[in-house]
C-alpha cells in the first residue's frame, strides 16, 4: 500500500516512517509537513492512503482530508492526532476520513489501522470506538448528526448489549492500582471481557482481528496471575467499589 505521512512534527514523522518500513506491505512515498503540502503530495501520487495529523500550520488536517476525499476519492485518509475530543473526531469524519487513531497507540494498533483503512473498512482507535458507539446508540433514529450530545469525558460506561448488563469503562480499569500494569489497549479488552463479549465480538467491537484480541488475552491473563476469562472477569468485580444505598 501506497502511502504519504502529513505529520508537521519532524521526529514523530521520522518514527512512523521507521514503523512502516518494517513492513513488507505498507511504502511511504511521499511526507508533508502541512495540509497544502498533503493535498499537493496526494494529486501528484495518488497514494492508497494518507496518514493525516489534523494541527498543523496553515490548512489544517481537517482541510486537507476535504479537499483530498473530493478531488481523489480512491486516496484514503486516516487520521492520526494527538486530540481525542469528540469534535476533532466528528469533524474529521464528516471531512471524509476513513479512520482516527490517536498518536499514542501502540505500532500493532496503528499498523492493523492503516491495513484495515486500506481494505475499505472503517476503524477507530482506543477509546474512539467506545465513544462512537455511545453516541449513536443514544441518538439511534434521531435527526441529525455530530457531537453536540456526546459526555466530553467519555462518560462512566454503556450498555454493552451483554444479559442488559453495564459496561465496564476501560478508563476505570486503567486508573485503578489492581490493572495499573495494562496497556490501554489490554484495558479496553479487559473491560469487554469484564462485560461478557467474546473474542470475536470484542474484534468487531474494536475493529480488530480475532487473532489479536486473542494475543491481548492471553498477555492479559498473564499479567493478572489469573487462569481463565471467568477469574478476570471476578478480579475486575472485586477491584469495583461499592455501590451506593
Amino acid at each position: 500500500m501506497r502511502i504519504i505521512i502529513a505529520e508537521d512534527h519532524p521526529m514523530f514523522r521520522s518514527g512512523v516512517r521507521g514503523l512502516l518500513a518494517t513492513t513488507d506491505d505498507l511504502e511511504v512515498v511521499g511526507e508533508a509537513a502541512d495540509g497544502e503540502e498533503a493535498v499537493r503530495i496526494a494529486g501528484e501520487l495518488l497514494p492508497e492512503l494518507v496518514l493525516m495529523d489534523i494541527r498543523m500550520p496553515g490548512l489544517n488536517g481537517i482541510e486537507a482530508t476535504r479537499l483530498i476525499r473530493e478531488r481523489y476519492p480512491r486516496t484514503e485518509v486516516l487520521i492520526l492526532s494527538m486530540h481525542s475530543d469528540d469534535q476533532s473526531v466528528f469533524t474529521a469524519m464528516r471531512a471524509g476520513a476513513k479512520g482516527y487513531v490517536l498518536k499514542d497507540a501502540d505500532e500493532e494498533e496503528l499498523l492493523q489501522s492503516i491495513r484495515m483503512v486500506g481494505s475499505g473498512r472503517a476503524v477507530f482507535g482506543t477509546g474512539i470506538a467506545e465513544r462512537m458507539m455511545q453516541y449513536f446508540a443514544a441518538h439511534a433514529g434521531s435527526a441529525g448528526d455530530g457531537p453536540s450530545a456526546v459526555g466530553g469525558g467519555g462518560g462512566n460506561g454503556a450498555d454493552d448489549g451483554a444479559g442488559g448488563r453495564t459496561g465496564t469503562d476501560w478508563r476505570q480499569l486503567a486508573a485503578s492500582e489492581t490493572f495499573s500494569g495494562l496497556t490501554r489497549r489490554e484495558a479496553e479488552i479487559l473491560a469487554r471481557i469484564a462485560s461478557g463479549d467474546t473474542n470475536a465480538q470484542i474484534a468487531e467491537r474494536l475493529f480488530i482481528s480475532a487473532k489479536t484480541v486473542a494475543n491481548h488475552v492471553s498477555t492479559i491473563l498473564s499479567k493478572l496471575q489469573v487462569l481463565d476469562r471467568h477469574e478476570a472477569r471476578k478480579l475486575v468485580e472485586r477491584s469495583r467499589p461499592p455501590e451506593r444505598p
